[in-house]
């Protein structure tokens, strides 16, 4: 019998996955417990459906991360910071206070995981983060901490 997988079933297939199976493993074990539906054209249709609609999703997110990274690539994020004597920080500028500075300077709203400093920031100066917008699309951007 052929089916169409709705969960991964560890050893015989994953989610989306067309199989041949025995009758009775489909009857009495996939089926039942929704493992599995049976392959007939309507639910192949909703299948192919489905598989359009979630490659659909991936390319438009893609194309934003795109475009966030057209937007964002080698420009300079301004954040206003209070030091004690020395010119060191009162504790150090996080991946949450650049994510939220590219929000205000530049309209595009990151979440504060997908920014990445390469090293701590606790002095004015100049600084390099990365933004991961997506899977192999990233941003550099030249953090500038002064005195406000």
């Amino acid at each position: 019998m052929k089916v169409i997988f709705i969960q991964d079933v560890k050893g015989t297939a994953k989610k989306g996955d067309t199989k041949n199976v025995a009758d009775g493993y489909a009857r009495n074990l996939l089926i039942p417990k929704g493992l599995a539906v049976e392959a007939t054209p309507e639910n192949l249709n909703l299948l192919n459906g489905q598989k359009a609609s979630a490659q659909h999703k991936i390319d438009v997110e893609k194309a934003a991360a795109q475009a966030a990274r057209d937007q964002l690539h080698d420009k300079k994020v301004v954040i206003k910071a209070k030091a004690g004597t020395g010119g060191r920080l009162f504790g150090s500028v996080t991946a949450a206070q650049v994510a939220q500075a590219i929000e205000q300077q530049f309209g595009t709203k990151i979440d504060k995981k997908k920014v990445s400093l390469k090293s701590d920031i606790k002095a004015f100066g100049t600084y390099s983060a990365e933004i991961r917008l997506y899977t192999g699309i990233a941003a550099t951007v030249t953090v500038e901490v002064e005195e406000g």
